[in-house]
């Protein structure tokens, strides 16, 4: 398989059939009554039973041999830097092995660990651009990453907001990586950004990096940003009392990462269920981090509030999947029709306690992965990092 795998190769039509498992990532509608997905040229073209679907003349067919399928996992928070590569732990393929742990879309949170990182107006808004446009053209295994992520400074005025998004920059960086860390400049920038369809995420706790800074609840609340970003730290969580606060003091996506404090991703998780919001939660790693690199930080974030925060993992698989898409209106993340064909296939890992997939999740096991696809093409096979699944698909015909 070629590393950096081609964004615009035509899957042409595949079957997927005898689909044990339909997970939607739709939060109102968990599990869907069907075996059979069938794809057109990388989009969803039908969802049903194999009764139902029209499945004649298909390119590529998938028996998926009673493993369950769910959308392409979506990172809502990660760091890329440069290609394949992290400075932050010298390491090289982590977005590959990334894949191999099901995610198919991530998003970046800014590209802040870019060694030598100008603060100034221009050099900022030309980094933002070069990093939207090298990750657009490079796609480490197909993996889809939303990239050019600037990271606000307090000179900036309401025209760099237009130029970046007139030169295709949709995302800004963590408001509060940078000089802008005071809730009524942010809000005045994050305004802005709103005002030429640019969304924006803020750091959420204590500084994480050298130029880091606090944010607490009372600057998260005046910002008003899309995202509360890390709102388990990043890796220091605020006091509880904060959480909540947040929680009931705005609407906003409600984001717990892989390398923040376990405590206060499920306090956060407990809160949003009281609150009857549980769509609010999307799931991200912060990563690279300090702590590392975790191409399984997805998958582990799910079992963890599955088992710990005991919520159906039906449901805690929306909060990696469908809940992200709608929150970063993404074209991925739930199985509907028009919608990409990403998907990653998954079932139980041999030996574990669940008798099931979703039994293995609400224990805490992780599952294994046996393929994922982006655009409706096949990108990766068993997968290297998960434990080996006790169902795994197979590739039939095409």
């Amino acid at each position: 398989m070629a590393h950096d795998a081609p964004a615009a190769a035509a899957s042409g039509k595949v079957v997927i059939r005898n689909i044990g498992l339909l997970l939607s990532g739709d939060i109102a509608r968990p599990i869907l009554d069907a075996d059979t997905v069938v794809v057109m040229d990388g989009r969803i073209a039908a969802v049903g039973r194999a009764k139902d679907v029209d499945a004649e003349g298909a390119r590529t067919v998938i028996d998926a041999h009673g493993c369950g399928l769910v959308p392409g996992l979506v990172d809502s928070h990660v760091h890329p830097v440069a290609g394949d590569w992290t400075p932050r732990q010298s390491q090289l393929n982590w977005i590959d092995s990334t894949l191999h742990g099901g995610v198919t879309t991530m998003i970046s949170a800014g590209e802040v660990h870019t060694p030598g990182r100008p603060r100034d107006v221009v050099g900022l808004k030309a980094m933002a651009i070069a990093a939207q446009r090298m990750f657009t053209a490079f796609r480490p295994g197909g993996m889809k990453i939303h990239a050019g992520a600037p990271v606000i400074e307090p000179d900036m005025v309401e025209q760099d907001f237009k130029d970046l998004a007139e030169a295709g920059v949709t995302l800004l960086g963590e408001v509060g990586l940078g000089g802008v860390k005071d809730g009524p400049t942010a809000r005045r920038m994050v305004g802005w950004a709103r005002r030429y369809g640019i969304q924006s995420t803020i750091h959420t706790g204590g500084p994480s990096i050298p130029g880091s800074g606090l944010i607490d609840a009372a600057v998260v609340l005046e910002a008003d940003t899309d995202v509360v970003g890390h709102v388990n730290g990043g890796h220091t969580a605020l006091p509880d009392r904060e959480i909540r606060c947040i929680c009931e003091g705005c609407r906003r996506g409600l984001e717990i990462v892989h390398n923040g404090n376990e405590r206060a991703a499920l306090y956060t998780l407990r809160t949003a269920r009281e609150m009857g919001q549980l769509e609010r939660v999307i799931l991200g790693t912060d990563g690279p981090a300090g702590s590392g690199v975790q191409p399984l930080g997805i998958l582990r974030m799910i079992a963890m509030l599955s088992s710990l925060g005991e919520v159906p993992a039906e449901v805690a698989f929306c909060f990696g999947t469908g809940n992200t898409a709608r929150m970063r209106a993404l074209d991925c993340g739930l199985v509907e029709v028009g919608r990409a064909a990403d998907f990653t296939f998954l079932d139980r890992p041999q030996h574990g306690a669940g008798r099931t997939l979703l039994e293995a999740v609400e224990l805490g096991d992780l599952p294994g992965i046996g393929m994922v696809m982006i655009d409706g093409l096949v990108r990766t096979g068993r997968s290297r990092n998960t434990p080996p699944a006790v169902a795994v698909p197979e590739v039939v015909a095409g």
